[in-house]
């Protein structure tokens, strides 16, 4: 078995939730030479999230982005963390429902999705900027 480990920086994204399988694959090429194995992504923010959803259909990315909107409204009376302006602390709640991390199996070469399975990038912020991975690769290489 061996290790493989690479930071790379996704491109900023506006505010809403980005189908970005394909940025990270483009990122780590060696995916491609694992037999069996896992693929741990981890987001080095408190204000964006990953998760694993549908890669097919954008109106899912939309309406995701107006659920949670509705779910965690930005101008709480009861927030305290304001200083970085109304999107911030629906942010990191909205990060902390979701989760900075992901592991996902690697199959012959492939990730082992299911069929209409891809990593989002859900941006909380208005401006959030460019975004940090850790991707760590284990697994048995061709």
């Amino acid at each position: 078995m061996e290790w493989l480990q690479r930071e790379i920086t996704l491109s900023p994204k506006s505010r809403g939730f980005h189908l970005v399988t394909d940025e990270v694959l483009s990122e780590l090429p060696e995916v491609r030479d694992v037999q069996v194995g896992l693929l741990h992504v981890f987001l080095q923010h408190t204000s964006a999230s990953l998760t694993i959803n549908e890669n097919a259909a954008p109106a899912v990315r939309g309406d995701l982005e107006r659920h949670f909107d509705e779910m965690v409204p930005e101008n709480q009376p009861y927030y305290q963390h304001t200083i970085e302006g109304p999107d911030d602390m629906p942010a990191h709640i909205k990060a902390s429902m979701l989760d900075t991390s992901l592991s996902i199996p690697v199959q012959d070469g492939q990730l082992a999705f299911g069929t209409w399975q891809g990593i989002y990038l859900n941006e909380h912020r208005n401006n959030g900027g460019a975004r940090s991975l850790m991707l760590t690769l284990k697994g048995e290489w061709a």
